[in-house]
């Protein structure tokens, strides 16, 4: 389970903390959903998720203005803030009541003001809670981007996995990370990698040493973060193994639990493995705009044979 603190919330979007006298940085988020505590207000808690960011827009807040009864809403708010969420935030600059106030203090919750507008901070920080919150591994392997496609080369070590991608990166393309890559899964469908901060931009040639990609090509050619589309894994040649010469069936490494379209490509001298893994980044860009040709090859060989049949039969 990964978690962010309060203080890196208030940070990122920076918010105005109306009780700075609690320490948030030992206030921990680890729900990446939020929560919208109307019916919490009425009183009615099933189903209540108390380790969501709680968020309050103009509704709610019109709604706790109405309050008249001050010992009925400092019940109501007592109630609220015993569940000890992690922070409760006002949008559209709204200022909290000091009854609010007064309750967060008491049970250590802080109270916070945003700026933006309740469905833009909503939509934001989810999606934000969503990849900083989300399961991750780390894998051997080089990431970078290939016109658009991200493309995860493995292997084992020594293999030329580094040289490919100084190929790709002197033929315009960019470096994400090399040796060891930080995957993200934020979505069912989505896999996002980047470089360990210690090693971004770096990579390591055997027989030359290390090499600042970003200070020798230039910032264009590398990449904070890309989303993984698919996998090359370069192995040894064995001219006894069976490799796939159509293509005509997708094959799948499966990471964090998502399906990535990948390739078995051996390695034998004078085998250009930057071009080959260019070809298979843009094969794989036509087969998602639903063009593959594999398939029209196929097609193409089924339709000659039907005629000659026909022929025959004439």
């Amino acid at each position: 389970m990964y978690s962010i603190t309060v203080t890196q919330l208030i940070e990122k979007f920076n918010l105005v903390n109306h009780l700075p006298e609690i320490d948030t940085d030992k206030i921990l988020i680890s729900d990446p959903d939020m929560n919208r505590p109307a019916v919490q207000l009425t009183g009615f808690y099933e189903h209540f998720d108390a380790g969501r960011v709680q968020i309050c827009g103009n509704v709610e807040h019109a709604y706790i203005a109405s309050m008249k009864d001050e010992e009925e809403r400092a019940q109501i708010f007592d109630k609220l803030f015993a569940h000890k969420f992690p922070c409760l935030v006002f949008c559209r600059g709204l200022i909290p009541q000091d009854f609010v106030l007064e309750a967060a203090r008491k049970y250590g919750v802080p109270v916070l003001t945003s700026e933006a507008t309740t469905s833009a901070f909503v939509h934001e920080i989810v999606r934000y809670l969503h990849v900083e919150l989300a399961p991750r591994i780390s894998l051997h392997g080089v990431l970078v981007d290939v016109y658009g496609v991200g493309v995860l080369i493995t292997g084992e070590s020594g293999i030329g996995k580094s040289e490919a991608a100084i190929e790709l990166i002197k033929r315009g393309h960019r470096l994400v990370s090399d040796d060891v890559v930080e995957i993200k899964k934020v979505s069912e469908d989505t896999l996002v990698g980047t470089s360990p901060e210690i090693t971004r931009h770096f990579i390591e040639v055997r027989g030359i040493g290390i090499i600042d990609v970003k200070a020798l090509f230039g910032a264009e050619c590398v990449k904070m973060t890309q989303s993984i589309d698919l996998v090359i894994n370069l192995e040894e040649w064995d001219k006894e193994a069976n490799y796939d010469r159509l293509g005509l069936e997708d094959q799948y490494t499966e990471i964090l639990g998502n399906k990535i379209v990948s390739h078995n490509i051996p390695v034998r001298p004078g085998r250009n493995l930057s071009i080959i893994v260019e070809a298979a980044a843009v094969n794989h860009r036509q087969k998602q705009m639903g063009y593959n040709a594999a398939q029209e090859l196929y097609n193409r060989v089924t339709n000659n044979m039907n005629k000659d049949q026909s022929r025959r039969t004439e």
